[in-house]
């Protein structure tokens, strides 16, 4: 299984940058997936899901309004849409796939390799 992550950059705040993520390996339509970032010297933290089937999205509520993410099944990527960037944003931010119907840190079973995303006040 390999996720791969693109996308990330640098941007100066209030911009947007969207992540890209090309899944393989997995039966994509099957697994929900989500977004996770990691800035330095903290933990990774929960940024995005979304469910396989129905494929509802979920947030932390503090980026919702900022953050949007997608799936597209047929090609077995999944996005995240993220505007109004702030320079707390900066982390290297993660695909991973769940088997579940949620996103859980500690049940994901597929991690992407992640992508530097720096933004600059």
């Amino acid at each position: 299984v390999q996720l791969q992550a693109c996308g990330g950059g640098l941007v100066q705040a209030g911009g947007s940058l969207r992540l890209s993520c090309a899944a393989s390996g997995l039966t994509f339509s099957k697994y929900s997936m989500g977004w996770f970032r990691q800035a330095p010297g903290k933990e990774r933290e929960f940024v995005a899901g979304i469910t396989w089937g129905a494929g509802n999205s979920y947030y932390p509520d503090s980026l919702k309004g900022r953050f949007t993410i997608s799936r597209d099944n047929a090609k077995n990527m999944v996005f995240l849409q993220m505007n109004s960037l702030k320079p707390e944003d900066t982390a290297i931010y993660y695909c991973a796939a769940d088997d579940g119907v949620l996103v859980a840190i500690e049940t994901v079973d597929y991690w992407g390799q992640g992508t530097l995303v720096t933004v600059s006040s």
